[in-house]
């Protein structure tokens, strides 16, 4: 019976925990898209604290440690409202990691999984550190948001294996298992884009759609647009990035969306034609939809915060989609259909 509660008590986390990275990701994006991802100039703290400054003194003791980084009130409570959710969640997960070793023998989801995401989550802290430390440098934040979707990925794939059922069956061509396979990376790579784009605050570099500056081929400067090492902002010498280098990030960005959306579009349409899938198929495709719509009209809208942040959240469900579909169709579980 004690061991019968400790696997309920690791299921419940697991779907708890996922649910959770999932605000935790979408925080993240509201924090970087209103600015306030250096509203605490320290880690994990904030001037020194572990909450806010706010009464005169702690923001006098504040200003005395950081003269150069006024308190701005609303956005250092962003910046830490954001830690303590991520904080929670690696409590959460560390708690997950223990009771997976222990009850390794009763559940479907081999330890190493658990393992593998609490080392993700370590990382991610680490990242979390030095977006702050190091001024908010386009490859570390890119990096942090691809760890927060890899949390998020490896949260609802644990889920789906304690509360979904998934068969081969459901998917019987290998082919088409590996074109599921294959859509992973897809969103990955997309993800990477959008990231790089948001980091780099290349959102708008182009106002128009569906061309950029009025052509399909705008002036671009890839080389240094996709220099990894270097300042936010700032070319690798030091130099500001001229337009050219914001309208090649953002026009790749456009590219990749264009791919994913027929790639992944080809997934739905694929899974709608097998019955056991076919649910699967249509979320996909809605979820693709309102994506590419949102992405869209941000552009259009000149990228209000709502539509920025659910952006953003939409990026988020491709993800959960495509690895819940991906559980769905592998291995065996006790089926009753």
């Amino acid at each position: 019976m004690v061991q019968d509660n400790k696997v309920n008590w690791l299921k419940r986390l697991t779907l708890i925990a996922a649910i959770l990275a999932l605000c935790v990701v979408v925080l993240g994006a509201f924090v970087r898209l209103s600015d306030a991802g250096l509203g605490c100039p320290d880690w994990p703290g904030c001037y020194g604290e572990l909450s806010v400054p706010q009464s005169e003194r702690a923001i006098q003791h504040a200003q005395n440690l950081y003269p150069d980084k006024p308190v701005v009130a609303h956005k250092a409570w962003k910046e830490m409202t954001h830690r303590y959710f991520a904080g929670t969640l690696g409590l959460l997960i560390l708690a997950i990691f223990i009771l997976a070793w222990r009850v390794k023998r009763r559940v479907s989801v081999s330890p190493l999984l658990p393992t593998a995401l609490l080392l993700v989550v370590m990382l991610q802290a680490a990242l979390g550190m030095w977006t702050v430390t190091l001024l908010l440098k386009p490859v570390i934040v890119t990096a942090h948001l691809l760890g927060g979707m890899t949390t998020l990925a490896l949260l609802m794939w644990m889920s789906h294996r304690y509360f979904g059922v998934y068969s081969k069956r459901f998917l019987p061509n290998q082919g088409a298992r590996l074109m599921v396979r294959g859509a992973i990376l897809i969103v990955l790579m997309q993800v990477f884009l959008g990231g790089w784009t948001s980091s780099n605050y290349a959102a708008m570099a182009c106002t128009d759609f569906p061309t950029c500056h009025g052509a399909w081929m705008p002036d671009m400067d890839f080389s240094t647009a996709f220099h990894f090492v270097r300042e936010l902002g700032q070319t690798a010498a030091g130099k500001p990035l001229d337009l050219a280098a914001y309208t090649a990030i953002q026009w790749t960005h456009r590219l990749g969306a264009l791919l994913t959306f027929v790639y992944l579009g080809a997934v739905a349409l694929l899974l709608m034609r097998h019955h056991a899938m076919q649910s699967a198929g249509i979320l996909l495709l809605l979820v693709l939809l309102g994506q590419v719509s949102l992405g869209i009209a941000n552009l259009v809208l000149h990228l209000p915060i709502l539509l920025a942040v659910g952006h953003n959240l939409g990026a988020a469900l491709l993800v959960i989609t495509i690895v819940i579909i991906n559980s769905k169709i592998t291995g065996f579980k006790s089926l009753h259909i």
